[in-house]
């Protein structure tokens, strides 16, 4: 196929990713985000309360996990990509605008656990279960969020030639006139570049995943964290092939990229985590668990009966 036979097959960009209304914007990146929190929220307290949970613990729960999980995945960014914003030439409070992108999802979940077990505990249920109801959830809320990249012209692959190119376009600020790559506004009808579109196969990725995820949870009744283990091993195995087609700029450890190595060893750590865990027995009783921790007053209420 020639060059430009490619170009009139491959996928437009879109002309820009926010929209500025008097003082506020309107950015595609935080939308896909909200989007995908509500989803897996909306999602895993259903599954919750079909495991024989109390409806509503998710949300208590998320009060807790998504804050934590945002500031993680801000932070793991930001360790990792340091260069973009400390250095000559740089500014360090760019690190904190989070609504132009760049959350890592390996923070994301490792501080968002820490916000989910806070609120576990004051909820009193073991973290695991919670983990494996909400796991198909989280999967399908990272593929909605690789929406915002694809607003952003962002997380992007190598130059190619393939019919479901990615057309990359040159934004420029209108108000300066200045290249702004995510919140300017495309200009020509002639695409930079033509790249893999890394951000719509790590979508499909996850959306398949979740899928799987599901039928295993189904199939064979999986419990304590081994539904979680699944997710994050399917999850890290998609990822390290996406990884190693992306050409966007990305700290680099022993010749590959950083997200790659971690890729590799969270699946390791994802697959032995399945494979211990099996000797912890059958799936939890969520519903035993919430009979035994409350007292004689929140049964009687629960019950619907008045206590004397």
């Amino acid at each position: 196929m020639s060059a430009s036979a490619a170009v009139l097959a491959a996928i437009p960009s879109p002309p820009q990713g926010v929209w500025r209304i008097n003082e506020f914007s309107v950015r595609a990146y935080a939308l896909c985000i909200v989007a995908g929190i509500a989803v897996a929220i909306w999602w895993g307290n259903r599954r919750f309360v079909q495991r024989g949970g109390e409806p509503g613990t998710v949300t208590d729960v998320a009060v807790f996990a998504v804050p934590f999980g945002i500031v993680g995945g801000r932070l793991y960014h930001v360790a990792t990509d340091w260069w973009r914003y400390f250095g000559p030439d740089k500014n360090p409070w760019e690190a904190l605008k989070i609504w132009e992108g760049g959350l890592g999802i390996w923070g994301a979940i490792a501080l968002g656990a820490v916000g989910a077990w806070i609120g576990c505990r004051r909820r009193g249920i073991p973290l695991p279960a919670f983990a494996d109801a909400v796991a198909p959830g989280i999967v399908l809320a990272q593929a909605i969020g690789r929406v915002g990249n694809y607003f952003n012209q962002e997380v992007y692959g190598t130059p190619t030639s393939v019919p479901w190119g990615l057309e990359i376009y040159r934004r420029i600020d209108p108000a300066t006139g200045q290249e702004d790559p995510i919140g300017g506004v495309a200009v020509g009808d002639t695409p930079i570049a033509v790249v893999h579109p890394t951000f719509l196969y790590e979508l499909l990725w996850g959306v398949l995943v979740a899928f799987v995820v599901v039928w295993a949870d189904r199939r064979f009744r999986l419990g304590h964290g081994r539904v979680f283990a699944i997710y994050v091993a399917g999850y890290t195995f998609g990822r390290f092939w996406i990884e190693l087609l992306r050409d966007d700029e990305a700290t680099q450890v022993f010749g590959l990229r950083i997200n790659t190595i971690v890729s590799a060893v969270v699946f390791a750590g994802a697959v032995a985590y399945f494979v211990a865990a099996k000797r912890r027995g059958l799936r939890e009783d969520l519903q035993a668990l919430r009979a035994t921790s409350v007292g004689p007053v929140s049964r009687q209420a629960a019950a619907g009966s008045t206590p004397e």
